[in-house]
């Protein structure tokens, strides 16, 4: 969906200029040559930004920021001026205003400036949907499963949800460790404020800091403007930190502060910035032997790791894959628009005997591929993925190997194992690396790395 923005100014080449601009990037852009005129339009529509003039005739500037913040507290709305004070720049930031911008300005600066508030309106958008919509969804009662193990996370899941204590989930890639941390945010009292889900192992490390404690203008190259980060945009909500086991051991010492103390310096910033956050961490690596390797803080664990949740993988519940299967093909035929119902026997006897290594997540790609292949009204085994109806060789049988009276190198027989385990599951994934790392319970970086290592990486990766 395209984003709209209202340019309000009393002068036309400035209005002219921006319109012209935003319209060039793809933006919807109206335009406003008075505060009343601004306010008329802002009854009749709602726009994802408002780019405002402070100083014009009869309705100013600050007026139409703080009727539109009345409106609507999450409106985004960047102030811009010919004559800046320290005063009116203080006044638009206490009413709410997302930036305040000086005449005349670098186009290069307008455009970020314009881009991260409509960033912040995006996710703003994103929570109230999941307010309003995803109560229901990932209430635990919606988790499919009905497995002794399932109903033991379920109890969990309702013992742990109402209190304020940080929680570490664990559990294979897969197995749906985000959608517990999500059930436990929306059973909590926290469920009106926001669930921010960061991916530990997606953010570079310089990055990193930034991103979740925000940073000031000038703090670095490129930061033209104060950025919030997302735990001070979580503030009285959950941060889920996905991955938790990849954060680099700088960020870890800061993170530990923030769980600790619950304060933060933002980067290039001087004051504490005071958060009420619940941190809820996920990993599929075993912390602790990273705690005992020194690849993670010891201290840092025992703080996110005050009660523990174990998400079992698909192969420990195999009771549940015909209630998982028939979840995910309703689903896929209401969003496909198919008319498939059922799942034939035979293809219900081959989904039981497979043994999922991605869990979950992989048992609904096979049935999202199913339905989107079938013709008739039920799954045959006809479309399901050739690794069900003619099983490959299992990771013990790729594993294994002779040991000859004259003895190996073992470090080429490691070698050879581990490449046609990475070709297995380059296979299994149809060549996607990402989820080939999963499917290994590695991290993308280190089966880059083991590509790169035994030449199996493409010429453009090298």
């Amino acid at each position: 969906m395209t984003d709209s923005i209202l340019v309000v100014d009393d002068e036309l080449s400035m209005r002219e200029f921006l319109q012209i601009m935003l319209q060039k990037q793809g933006y919807q852009v109206a335009t406003a040559s008075q505060g009343e005129e601004a306010l008329a339009l802002l009854d009749r529509k709602n726009f994802d930004l408002v780019i405002c003039d402070i100083l014009m005739p009869r309705v100013d500037g600050m007026q139409v920021l703080r009727q539109v913040k009345e409106a609507d507290p999450d409106a985004q709305v960047v102030m811009i001026t010919a004559f800046a004070s320290t005063e009116s720049a203080v006044e638009a930031m206490k009413l709410g205003a997302y930036d305040y911008i000086t005449k005349p300005f670098k186009v290069d600066e307008i455009k970020l400036v314009i881009a991260n508030a409509l960033e912040r309106s995006r996710l703003v958008r994103e929570n109230v949907r999941l307010r309003q919509e995803l109560k229901v969804l990932y209430s635990f009662e919606n988790l499919v499963g009905a497995s002794p193990p399932m109903l033991e996370v379920y109890e969990l899941i309702r013992q742990v949800a109402p209190t304020r204590s940080n929680i570490l989930i664990s559990g294979e890639s897969g197995t749906g460790k985000e959608l517990v941390a999500k059930a436990i945010h929306f059973l909590s009292p926290r469920k009106e404020k926001p669930f921010i889900t960061v991916n530990c192992g997606a953010i570079p490390g310089e990055l990193m800091e930034s991103e979740l404690f925000g940073h000031k203008k000038g703090a670095f190259t490129g930061a033209y403007q104060h950025k919030k980060g997302l735990f001070e945009i979580a503030d009285q909500g959950t941060v889920f930190l996905d991955e938790i086991g990849e954060l680099p051991p700088p960020i870890q010492v800061k993170l530990l502060r923030a769980i600790q103390d619950k304060i933060f310096k933002a980067v290039g910033g001087l004051e504490d910035v005071s958060v009420d956050v619940r941190v809820i961490a996920a990993t599929n690596r075993n912390l602790e032997a990273a705690v005992a390797q020194g690849q993670f803080r010891e201290d840092l664990y025992y703080r996110l790791n005050v009660i523990s949740l174990r998400v079992p993988p698909l192969r420990e519940r195999k009771e549940d894959i015909p209630l998982l299967a028939q979840h995910f093909l309703d689903q896929y035929s209401k969003e496909l628009g198919k008319s498939v119902k059922k799942i034939s026997r035979e293809t219900e006897a081959l989904l039981q005997a497979y043994n999922y290594p991605g869990n979950v997540r992989e048992l609904e790609n096979i049935i999202e591929r199913a339905v989107a292949l079938e013709k008739s009204d039920a799954i045959l085994p006809e479309t399901l993925p050739e690794f069900l109806r003619h099983p490959p060789e299992s990771p013990a049988a790729l594993a294994e190997v002779g040991f000859p009276e004259q003895g190996l190198s073992l470090d080429v027989t490691m070698e050879d194992i581990e490449r046609r385990l990475l070709t297995e599951a380059l296979r299994r994934t149809g060549g996607v690396k990402k989820d080939a790392a999963e499917l290994l319970g590695i991290s993308f970086r280190s089966f880059r790395y083991r590509l790169a290592k035994l030449g199996l990486a493409s010429a453009e990766e090298e």
